[in-house]
């Protein structure tokens, strides 16, 4: 059941061959979720911002093409050596013609290549440091501006949208997260090893969790979402249910 319909209002969109209903919000809203790796934070936020009709900020996205920049230019990532490239490091989202986010790292599409562990662990690496997440926090509260958002990442209510109207915290059972990343990452990997995804995301929630500067926990007031044995569309649905008692859809 599409849960957003409500009167003839709504719009159909067609997307990608198949259509859905898009629902708007009643007034301006910020939309803040948390979680660890794997837990659908991402693929959920761009089903919610195309339902929408919002911008969808991918925190994450813009910390792993930090850490691509380290990575190809083969530089050590530590205290010292951020802060003499940090200002060499432009990160850009933009949104293609199909309505899909995609990352820039200095005027280079990096969409399809931050989406490795080696990837994943510079960005956790880079974002430990505070002058990192201080450069970002501020493009990113830009990008938000005065319109809608979705933005998810590990600090997304915490630090960068304290007051969100809706802050959300999603969490799993960690098989299932790494089963869900795995087969992700094999579609561009035939060599990735289950147990080695699950080694990484365990090593992650350790290191994101218990960094000093804005480490990955729940906010005060986020609604707990427990995504292990939900669909994309599921979840999303119970995200505009909660809109539509606490925002408001039209």
């Amino acid at each position: 059941m599409i849960l957003c319909i409500q009167n003839m209002s709504n719009l159909v969109i067609k997307y990608k061959g198949g259509w859905f209903l898009m629902c708007k919000l009643a007034k301006k809203c910020i939309i803040a979720i948390d979680g660890g790796s794997g837990v659908g934070k991402t693929t959920v936020s761009k089903a919610l911002s195309k339902k929408l009709g919002i911008i969808y900020i991918d925190t994450g996205a813009m910390y792993r093409a930090t850490g691509l920049y380290f990575l190809n230019n083969k530089i050590e990532i530590n205290d010292k050596n951020i802060e003499n490239n940090l200002e060499k490091i432009n990160v850009d989202l933009k949104i293609n013609s199909d309505g899909e986010n995609e990352v820039y790292l200095n005027g280079e599409n990096v969409t399809d290549k931050i989406r490795t562990e080696e990837v994943s662990m510079a960005a956790s690496n880079v974002s430990k440091n505070s002058k990192v997440r201080e450069h970002l926090v501020q493009k990113q509260r830009a990008l938000a501006g005065t319109q809608s958002v979705v933005i998810e990442g590990r600090d997304a209510a915490t630090v960068i949208f304290p007051n969100a109207d809706i802050k959300l915290f999603f969490t799993s059972n960690i098989d299932i997260r790494s089963s869900r990343r795995y087969n992700d990452l094999k579609k561009r990997d035939s060599s990735v090893k289950l147990e080695n995804v699950k080694n990484d995301l365990i090593k992650r929630d350790k290191q994101d969790s218990t960094r000093t500067d804005s480490p990955l926990k729940k906010a005060k007031g986020s609604i707990l979402i427990d995504t292990s044995n939900c669909t994309v569309e599921e979840t999303t649905n119970s995200i505009l249910d909660i809109l539509r008692e606490r925002i408001g859809l039209i």
